[in-house]
């Protein structure tokens, strides 16, 4: 069976990704993003299934900064619709509940609930492994925040379903690949991402993205940061709608590379449908 790896543990909202869009893959958790691409990178898993950005939250630090040093391809995308839970153990209640423990990007998307509860929070490396450790602990004060794949996969209760802020509250995932596939025409379109510098000079990311605009390429995401901690130069991470084979989107390509000392593509892969969806 071909493995896909993921940042975390066993009951991760990652491990919920790949069972849900990659169930023919066997996941191999990893205890950090790097791990993760490390294990496609040297073949002991065939893709990854990276968090790139939540609805709630943003984007999750320092992924973008690892994608163009990867060594590796996007040949796909998929979105989680991220359902929160307060987890405790066995014969808790929710007013017994005084600590919970979860990432920082999942107590992020949770403030109200918490505050409106008076729960004091322990920032944790992985969901899933606060889940872990609150069964391990077997204190009915302690709770965790996660899915209920994980409360299922450690012998825990729900104490509190769907308490996220936000009812559309979902996470972004980018799957990776060893080898590229500009093959595929996705029903709904295809995406390019790519990665580019400018100078930092008036301007300059303006004349660079003049060509998008021309060729009526629609540009979804642009982020930008700093390249090797300096400021002489800003490096951004790009998303546009087509393929690089596509006319107006060579078009645009290839005016970029004029204005650009540095374009770099990371990958094609088919839109998904909740872009068109809303």
């Amino acid at each position: 069976m071909p493995r896909i790896a993921f940042q975390g543990e066993i009951g991760a909202y990652g491990h919920e990704a790949c069972r849900l869009t990659r169930p023919d893959h066997e996941p191999l958790p990893c205890p950090s993003f790097e791990e993760a691409i490390a294990a496609v990178r040297e073949g002991r898993a065939d893709l990854g299934m990276i968090a790139v950005e939540n609805s709630t939250y943003g984007r999750v630090a320092d992924v973008h900064q690892l994608l163009p040093e990867s060594g590796l391809w996007i040949v796909d995308e998929a979105f989680l619709r991220v359902r929160i839970n307060l987890l405790g153990v066995p014969g808790a209640r929710l007013e017994d509940i005084r600590r919970v423990r979860a990432m920082a990007i999942l107590l992020g998307q949770a403030r109200g609930f918490l505050r409106r509860h008076r729960l004091a929070v322990l920032p944790w490396s992985d969901n899933a492994a606060a889940a872990r450790e609150v069964a391990r602990l077997g204190d009915p004060a302690e709770g965790a925040l996660a899915s209920e794949v994980a409360a299922e996969a450690y012998g825990l209760s729900v104490l509190a379903r769907g308490i996220e802020d936000h009812a559309g509250n979902t996470t972004r995932f980018l799957v990776m690949a060893r080898e590229a596939d500009w093959s595929r025409r996705g029903a709904l379109g295809m995406m390019t991402a790519l990665v580019f510098r400018v100078r930092n000079i008036p301007a300059a990311l303006y004349k660079a993205m003049g060509g998008f605009a021309t060729n009526g390429v629609n540009m979804t995401k642009l982020e930008s940061y700093m390249v090797d901690g300096r400021f002489a130069a800003t490096q951004f991470y790009a998303e546009v709608e087509g393929h690089p084979e596509d006319p107006p989107v060579a078009r645009a390509l290839e005016e970029l590379r004029y204005f650009s000392d540095h374009v770099r593509l990371l990958g094609v892969f088919p839109a998904a449908r909740l872009r068109h969806e809303g």
